[in-house]
C-alpha cells in the first residue's frame, strides 16, 4: 500500500485516478482548489478511511509525506 497525491483530484481525470487507486489498496490524498474540479466528483469517496481530500492551490507550497505523485 502506497500513500499517493492526486492533484486535481477532484476533476474527471483525477476523481476516476483516486477510485482506481482505492481500488488497488492505496491511500490517496487529493488535493484541488475546486476551480474546475467539482465535489461531486469525489462525494462518493469522502467516507472511505483511505481517502483524504484538502482544498489547496498547487502553486502554493504543501508539505505532505507521500510515495507518488500524480
Amino acid at each position: 500500500m502506497a500513500r499517493v497525491l492526486v492533484t486535481g483530484g477532484a476533476g474527471f481525470i483525477g476523481s476516476h485516478l483516486c477510485e482506481r487507486l482505492i481500488e488497488r489498496g492505496d491511500e490517496v490524498v487529493c488535493v484541488d482548489n475546486f476551480f474546475t474540479g467539482r465535489k461531486k466528483n469525489i462525494a462518493h469517496l469522502l467516507g472511505n478511511p483511505h481517502f483524504e481530500s484538502i482544498r489547496h492551490d498547487v502553486t502554493e507550497p504543501i508539505l505532505l509525506e507521500v510515495d507518488q505523485v500524480y
